[in-house]
């Protein structure tokens, strides 16, 4: 007896992902960018780029398949998982990668493809690479004391749920 619902090949799942992309970009939801999750052979989660649909800037394809599958499994830690995007991710979404415990990408197109076509994310890659000073974007430090008392307050807490 065969189980279809598992999957395990790595083509198989970027399939998938070169689909939502597809629509995504049929729709007008926004770039050629999708993204499937899976653990054990089965998809968790899926997404494509939303950026233009929903006003959210940080509504990339990776975005939405980790939103997508820790709504369905219903946990923010995605170990054991492993994404499939059509692009290379953005220094954002491999971020979320990392904080979702991801343990694997696997991607389409590079970050050089994505800037042939208008998408340049090595800008971010060398702005996150300068000393804070140095960047485009001002960062200031403001009321801090204030603020690091929430984060003691909670750390203090011994009820917190941990991650």
């Amino acid at each position: 007896m065969t189980n279809t619902a598992h999957h395990t090949s790595p083509e198989h799942f970027m399939r998938r992902a070169i689909e939502l992309s597809r629509q995504g970009v049929t729709a007008g939801d926004g770039g050629p960018f999708g993204a499937v999750v899976v653990k054990d052979g089965i998809v968790v989660g899926e997404g494509w780029n939303r950026v233009l649909t929903t006003c959210d800037p940080t509504a990339h394809g990776e975005m939405t398949a980790i939103r997508d599958a820790g709504r369905r499994l219903q946990t923010f830690d995605l170990q054991g998982c492993e994404i499939y995007t059509t692009g290379e991710p953005c220094p954002m979404c491999l971020c979320a990668i990392y904080w979702a415990r991801i343990e694997r990408v696997f991607y389409g197109f590079s970050i050089d493809d994505a800037e042939a076509i208008g998408f340049d994310d090595r800008v971010f890659y060398e702005q996150i690479a300068k000393p804070l000073k140095e960047r485009q974007v001002p960062e200031t430090q403001l009321l801090r004391d204030e603020a690091f008392a929430v984060a003691q307050e909670y750390m203090a807490d011994p009820d917190r749920i941990r991650y």
